[in-house]
């Protein structure tokens, strides 16, 4: 008769109701060290990199009824001892908690992973004699499945450490806060973000960019948004994006999750892109408990 294997951590969750956890992963040099000072500020209590052998007595000591951890944030890369060979202590770690346990994978191109680790004139964790890119493949492939267990993803190849704390503030700050959208404008001629939730695509609208006048300026300017939304089509496009957007939030709401990111596009993210995210942002900032962020990831790139 087959064995039950041993569970270490409890069938019932002891966690207070506004106790958080969180496992911050990702790929190196994608900034978890970055994230890990950012939530510090934001009041979570970071553990980095303790062996996977360790999680059982971690969640002992975050719920001691006496003295609790209320924001507890534990750091897992491929340094972490145990992690590859043990990863489904891991997930049971995440089952045992439920929605009180959210993953942050922080993720990068390749591109940008090979030039940080060049800059510093690091080695990746897994390289070997083929180079940086097969340990950055290596890696990918160990954390697939924490990557598709993800809550919240953030693509860190063109943020800027001050970018990566606004972002994270949106789901890890203030636990006070309303649903949060961030508006996010981008050409897709640079690439698709990867941490969006809701994309818009607005390439189908006439580009203000073959328009002499106009091509100089950007979609904040009033000249190129009036001419993107006074485009016959944009009013019911608008309606439509901005209904999608509220079943999707109360969708999230329901999981237990109180942020979203709405991505729009067009072909450099400077003109039509960018007028339709001012507009949207404005549309949903008139909802109840809804705070809503607009940010144009290219603009000023061309």
């Amino acid at each position: 008769m087959a064995r039950t294997p041993h569970n270490p951590f409890p069938t019932k969750n002891p966690m207070l109701p506004d106790q958080e956890f969180l496992l911050v992963t990702g790929m190196s040099g994608a900034g978890k060290n970055a994230a890990s000072k950012v939530l510090e500020e934001f009041g979570w209590y970071v553990v980095d990199n303790p062996p996977i052998e360790t999680f059982p007595a971690l969640a002992q000591v975050a719920t001691k009824p006496d003295e609790p951890i209320m924001r507890l944030a534990v750091v897992l890369d491929v340094r972490t001892l145990g992690l590859m060979n043990n990863l489904n202590l891991v997930y049971r770690f995440i089952a045992a908690f439920g929605n009180q346990l959210r993953v942050l994978f922080l993720d990068a191109s390749e591109d940008s992973l090979v030039q940080r680790f060049n800059s510093v004139r690091r080695r990746h964790p897994l390289q070997t004699g083929d180079g940086i890119v097969d340990g950055i493949n290596k890696e990918r492939d160990h954390l697939t499945g924490l990557y598709t267990r993800a809550d919240v993803v953030v693509d860190t190849s063109s943020l800027s450490v001050h970018d990566l704390r606004r972002r994270l503030e949106v789901p890890f700050g203030n636990p006070e806060f309303g649903f949060q959208v961030i508006v996010e404008s981008f050409g897709f001629k640079y690439g698709v973000p990867r941490d969006v939730d809701l994309q818009l695509d607005m390439r189908f609208l006439p580009n203000p960019y073959w328009v002499p006048e106009l091509r100089r300026f950007s979609g904040r300017d009033a000249a190129v948004s009036e001419y993107v939304l006074s485009d016959p089509s944009v009013e019911e496009y608008l309606e439509n994006a901005e209904k999608m957007a509220e079943i999707a939030m109360d969708g999230y709401r329901r999981e237990g999750k109180r942020y979203m990111i709405l991505g729009v596009g067009c072909t450099g993210g400077k003109h039509r892109s960018v007028a339709v995210a001012e507009e949207l942002g404005k549309r949903l900032r008139t909802l109840d408990n809804v705070e809503v962020a607009v940010v144009h990831r290219d603009l000023g790139r061309e």
